[in-house]
């Protein structure tokens, strides 16, 4: 995994940061590999963690059956292995399950097909101008439609998922729930990317100590999570300093901004958020910090 997505990005920062001149090594991604990455990963802390719920997996096509399920293999959402453990060995299809995932495919191809890809366009033109052509009015256009163009984008692929895992006897948990109605940043990521920040909230924050160690602790684990979080999504510094622009908000919102912001009219804390993600989502997809 490391090798893959990320060697090149070191040794990139090496050159920079030491003066050497390592060639790159242009290693083709293997598409999805963040994702069945992080599913064989969740199989083998669920059996280390709990044997009795979710035993061994003797039968080597079930493992590889998990790991490869290709309707959310490409772009999620995550699937726990205890998800679907017992639905791979006692999967029942239904004509209802398949009328129902039918529509939630139809429902995602559509989000990404109008919705999405006619926002990309904006957003393209936007962040692909110099930035001596754009006009403030423009520069917001294009960050509203990458902000639309993302969520259409992410979400009709995680409904075709939900839908076609449907269609075969599978049970997907959800991955959003209106992210974009949420009232702060703590609100957006119970609300975006749900099997991510699950993931990352039971295998990581968690096991660090989560919040049970004092404040202190609690902010560095938040920072160590959504620098991971950026990590993740991509190999460039953009991303890094996304995750780590949404773990800063989250720690001040614990410092008492929320509290703050309770007190408001919620029209006011959803503009609060919304400003926040739209700029978040600037630096995501900028090609670089210049």
């Amino acid at each position: 995994f490391y090798v893959f997505k990320y060697l090149d990005f070191s040794i990139v920062n090496v050159n920079a940061l030491l003066g050497t001149s390592y060639p790159l090594k242009k290693i083709t991604l293997p598409i999805g590999i963040s994702f069945f990455t992080f599913q064989a990963m969740s199989y083998v802390l669920d059996i280390y963690r709990n044997p009795k719920e979710n035993p061994v997996q003797k039968n080597p096509f079930l493992v590889g059956l998990y790991v490869s399920l290709f309707p959310q293999l490409i772009a999620g959402p995550i699937v726990r292995y205890e998800t679907v453990a017992k639905e791979m060995k006692e999967r029942h299809e239904t004509w209802n399950d398949f009328s129902e995932g039918t529509v939630r495919f139809l429902v995602g191809f559509l989000k990404k097909v109008l919705l999405a890809n006619n926002m990309a366009i904006i957003a393209d033109v936007a962040f692909s101008s110099p930035t001596s052509d754009l006009g403030m009015s423009f520069a917001w256009l294009g960050a509203i439609c990458y902000t639309l163009q993302i969520y259409f984008d992410f979400s009709g692929y995680s409904d075709m998922a939900i839908g076609l895992g449907k269609i075969f006897g599978f049970h997907f948990l959800e991955n959003f729930n209106y992210p974009y109605v949420a009232t702060s940043i703590t609100d957006f990521w119970r609300r975006w990317h749900i099997s991510l920040s699950q993931w990352f909230k039971d295998y990581l924050y968690i096991p660090l100590g989560g919040n049970r160690k004092g404040k202190m602790r609690t902010y560095i684990n938040l920072l160590i999570v959504f620098f991971l979080t950026g990590l993740w999504h991509g190999s460039s510094w953009n991303f890094i300093f996304w995750g780590i622009f949404h773990g800063v908000f989250l720690i001040i919102e614990r410092l008492g901004l929320k509290k703050v912001l309770e007190k408001t009219p919620k029209i006011l804390q959803h503009l609060y958020t919304m400003i926040i993600v739209i700029i978040g989502w600037v630096f995501f997809r900028a090609d670089s910090f210049i």
